[in-house]
């Protein structure tokens, strides 16, 4: 039987369509509708007892997510409290029970935020630069010293953006854009390079992972394996729409200099920067591939 947290999630709400529903925990605040067992877990409470006998595998998707502008008092503190913590408590009550396998659905923050001027992030590097980078990179390592001090298998897989049908935040807000024929100023931003992965292929790593004996103790970046420059991305929006690209040739230059100005920098470096990730590892490991192009991914996104 396979317990999965963050179920009600982007991810997990598309892992659970290829879960047999009765071979399925969930573990979460709230049940859902479907043939699930569910139990109450709430990954910010230190004292809670899970039944989690005769679980052979874990799948841990619940975070508390990276969130642009965070005005918390203290980010860390409250990111470390759940994605580190939380995390540590789920993880030693599950090698408590014998859960043979646990998978940790990370971040590519762990990394850091940027490959511009350098090559693709790869699976040995850890650099985390913000609070939520941090908690998930604490969490890594300390999964992996009780993995090793238990005898429970653990896998971490770092993905970068995900989208898919109902992805939300930016890449959707850019999705809308390019659908009302707004002529967008980001044809010029051709040399940066941006890795992406679908929700479809993420999930269907996360299957692979399950049960590949290989998987066990690794770290694991995924993408689509099809990066992408900012203006190949509006390009290709349009495309899968049947709209026409009215984008504009803005020079990267002057959005460097506007983030300068409006102390936007870090959203400027995100559009006109670099953040590829080196999958090799994955695909030889595992010998795996995206099954979904980058063009089925966006096509399944304009649903939204």
């Amino acid at each position: 039987m396979i317990a999965i947290t963050g179920y009600s999630g982007f991810v997990g709400t598309e892992l659970l369509k290829k879960i047999n529903t009765e071979e399925c925990l969930l573990l979460g605040r709230k049940p859902i509708l479907g043939n699930y067992k569910h139990q109450y877990f709430d990954l910010s409470n230190p004292v809670q007892d899970l039944d989690l006998n005769g679980i052979k595998v874990l799948v841990h998707c619940a975070a508390r997510v990276h969130i642009m502008d965070d005005n918390s008092a203290n980010p860390i503190d409250e990111f470390r409290a759940v994605n580190t913590k939380g995390t540590l408590n789920l993880a030693a009550q599950a090698a408590e029970a014998g859960v043979k396998r646990f998978i940790f659905v990370s971040t590519i923050k762990v990394n850091g935020e940027s490959t511009t001027g350098r090559t693709p992030f790869n699976e040995q590097e850890n650099a985390p630069e913000d609070p939520y980078g941090v908690s998930k990179a604490e969490a890594e390592q300390q999964l992996l010293a009780l993995g090793q001090q238990a005898d429970m298998e653990i896998v971490i897989i770092r993905p970068p953006l995900v989208y898919g049908e109902g992805v939300k935040a930016n890449f959707a807000s850019l999705m809308r854009l390019v659908n009302k024929g707004f002529p967008l100023p980001f044809r010029a931003i051709n040399k940066n390079k941006r890795s992406l992965v679908s929700v479809y292929n993420l999930v269907d790593l996360i299957k692979i992972c399950v049960e590949h004996p290989a998987a066990a103790n690794q770290v694991f970046l995924v993408s689509d394996d099809h990066d992408l420059s900012t203006a190949e991305m509006v390009q290709l929006m349009a495309k899968v729409q049947g709209k026409s690209n009215w984008a504009l040739p803005v020079p990267p230059a002057l959005f460097s200099l506007a983030g300068a100005i409006f102390g936007k920098k870090q959203v400027v470096d995100r559009l006109i920067g670099s953040l590829q990730v080196d999958i090799t590892h994955t695909k030889i490991t595992l010998n795996w591939a995206p099954p979904y192009s980058v063009e089925d991914g966006f096509k399944f996104s304009a649903k939204i």
